[in-house]
């Protein structure tokens, strides 16, 4: 060929580009359905872990079959949810849906107060009111952001159904899983990888039952301290807020805006009160609570979850910022356990070697003569 002529496309570039393209979109789905595959084995060994747990309990201190202790701790949590619902559920309802008729309204109040003390913002309680009742009009079409990011009603149902029939087989019988998952790994490894596993399930456990705890102490905090103010549907604010509290950093700021936006209508004073009530829980949360009960479940620097949040939320969408806190700390375990502590322990070992040396406990080794 003459230089500077192009080579003339061939058919076999033309499918290799083509096949290339294929290969990468392939990747990219399969990479999409591995994500999802490996958030439903996580959501599911999280509630095989408790489940387990009880059971073992039950077994040794009732003598009450493994398979009946998981089925009974089961429909004890499910009968615990249904009294708490049942409790809370009515005066809930109908506050959720008195904050939803005031919203529009809310917001223009709050609009006005922020104008009486020089904050000018543009008139959002119209678009909030077109929002709100388009829903309310037309419920199907809440389908279809939810049908866009490949999830619907009935495959909800579906897959949290699969999801507790796996978490019930593994809490029955966690042995063979174990010992399965031990075996793809050399002789030499296997205790490193039991220790991690067994760090992992201690530290995801811990996080599950300081959560509840954090929620409650957190929502009946918030719950009196907005009683006491004065701002209407305290038990539906302190309720987000108690189920928000399972995302670290961002959930506690995200509860906050309704309720100040809430008593902004009435006057910035009631505003500026709820957000003291805020940032005084908030503080005995984060400053007492939480390192109390989470000390066991999440050792990680706060700029790190932080950031981990965020990236849980970005692989596994709004499902991620739930799980995010045992995902790090899964991270963080296996990262210590499986490369950390090996390499300390190699340089210790080296550091040991070289003061044998040097005392003269040990021969160094000879040199090799030219």
């Amino acid at each position: 060929m003459p230089p500077g002529e192009s080579r003339p496309i061939r058919v076999q570039d033309l499918y290799r580009v083509v096949l290339f393209g294929v290969a990468v979109v392939g990747a990219v789905l399969l990479l999409d359905t591995l994500l999802s595959i490996v958030l439903a084995v996580v959501v599911a060994i999280l509630l095989a872990i408790p489940l387990s747990k009880c059971a073992t309990f039950l077994q040794h201190k009732a003598h009450v079959p493994r398979v009946a202790g998981v089925l009974l701790t089961l429909l004890g949590i499910a009968a615990a949810a249904a009294l708490l619902l049942a409790i809370i559920l009515p005066p809930l309802v109908d506050q959720v849906a008195s904050v939803v008729d005031q919203l529009p309204t809310a917001v223009n109040e709050a609009q006005r107060s922020l104008a009486d003390i020089g904050i000018h913002t543009k008139n959002a309680g119209d678009a909030v009111r077109e929002f709100v009742n388009r829903f309310r009009d037309h419920p199907e079409q809440l389908l279809g952001p939810v049908t866009d990011v490949g999830f619907s009603i009935l495959g909800s149902v579906v897959l949290f159904l699969i999801v507790i029939v796996n978490a019930v087989f593994m809490a029955t019988n966690p042995g063979p899983l174990v010992r399965g998952l031990l075996a793809l790994f050399p002789s030499s490894e296997q205790p490193k990888v039991a220790r991690a596993l067994e760090r992992i399930r201690s530290a995801w456990l811990a996080w599950l039952g300081g959560v509840i705890v954090d929620g409650i102490v957190l929502g009946f905090l918030l719950w009196v301290g907005m009683e006491i103010v004065g701002l209407e549907f305290a038990l539906t604010f302190a309720v987000l807020s108690a189920l928000l509290t399972v995302i670290p950093n961002y959930g506690s700021i995200i509860s906050a805006i309704p309720p100040i936006l809430f008593a902004l209508q009435d006057s910035p004073g009631k505003a500026l009160l709820v957000l003291l009530v805020y940032v005084v829980v908030n503080q005995f949360e984060g400053n007492v609570l939480y390192p109390l009960i989470m000390s066991r479940a999440v050792n990680v620097h706060p700029a790190v979850l932080a950031i981990g949040v965020v990236a849980m939320a970005a692989l596994f969408g709004v499902i991620g910022l739930f799980i995010s806190v045992p995902l790090l700390s899964l991270t963080v375990i296996l990262v210590d356990e499986l490369r950390v502590k090996p390499l300390r322990a190699r340089e210790a070992e080296e550091q040991a070697l070289q003061h044998a040396e040097l005392t003269g406990e040990i021969e160094p080794p000879a040199t090799i003569e030219r």
